[in-house]
C-alpha cells in the first residue's frame, strides 16, 4: 500500500453520502397473516425518529411476499371501512413516533411466497425517500390482539446501519 492510499481511502469514506433517517428506533413489530392459506398479511410497528429530520417511508420489499405496499385504512361512502395504498408513503416526524398498527398505516404482503407461521421471523426492508433503504427482521406473531400496547411483547432495534439502494 502506498503512502497516499489510505488518505484516499478514508476521503472515498467522507465523501458517502449522509441519510436523514439514520438511527431510526423500530420497536413492538409484529406480523401476521389471518390463516396459513392467506395469500396476504401485514406488519404493525413503532418508528422512532430520534433526528431533527422528517423521514418518509416509500416503500417497502420481502422475499415472502411477491409485493408489499404501505396501507391504511379510510371509510367510503357507504361507511365501509377498506384498505388503500398510501402513494405518498408515511412520513416519520423529527423527533417523533409513527405507529403502524392494526386498523391504521401498516406494511402489507401481498401474494405470500410461504405461510406466515407463529414465531418465524420476516425479513423486510424499508425504503425511503432520502434515496437508502434499512433492513429489519419482524417476528410472526399470530396472537398478538389488535389492542394490544403490552410491552411485553416488545421487539426493539436500533437500525442506525442503513445502506444505499440505487
Amino acid at each position: 500500500m502506498t503512502r497516499f492510499a489510505l488518505p484516499a481511502a478514508c476521503a472515498a469514506l467522507l465523501t458517502l453520502p449522509a441519510y436523514a433517517c439514520d438511527g431510526l428506533l423500530i420497536e413492538e413489530a409484529f406480523a401476521r397473516a389471518s390463516s396459513g392459506m392467506a395469500q396476504s398479511g401485514a406488519a404493525f410497528m413503532q418508528i422512532t425518529n430520534p433526528g431533527d429530520t422528517e423521514c418518509r417511508i416509500i416503500g417497502a420489499r420481502s422475499d415472502i411476499a411477491e409485493r408489499m405496499e404501505l396501507h391504511t385504512h379510510i371509510e367510503d361512502d357507504a361507511g365501509v371501512m377498506r384498505m388503500v395504498e398510501v402513494e405518498e408513503g408515511f412520513a416519520i416526524p423529527a423527533g417523533g413516533r409513527y405507529m403502524l398498527e392494526r386498523g391504521g398505516e401498516h406494511l402489507m404482503f401481498l401474494g405470500l411466497t410461504r405461510p406466515m407461521d407463529h414465531g418465524d421471523t420476516v425479513a423486510v426492508t424499508l425504503i425511503f425517500e432520502d434515496g437508502a433503504d434499512m433492513d429489519i427482521k419482524i417476528p410472526v406473531d399470530l396472537e398478538r390482539m389488535p389492542a394490544s400496547h403490552s410491552h411485553s411483547h416488545s421487539h426493539s432495534h436500533d437500525h442506525s446501519h442503513r445502506h444505499s439502494h440505487d
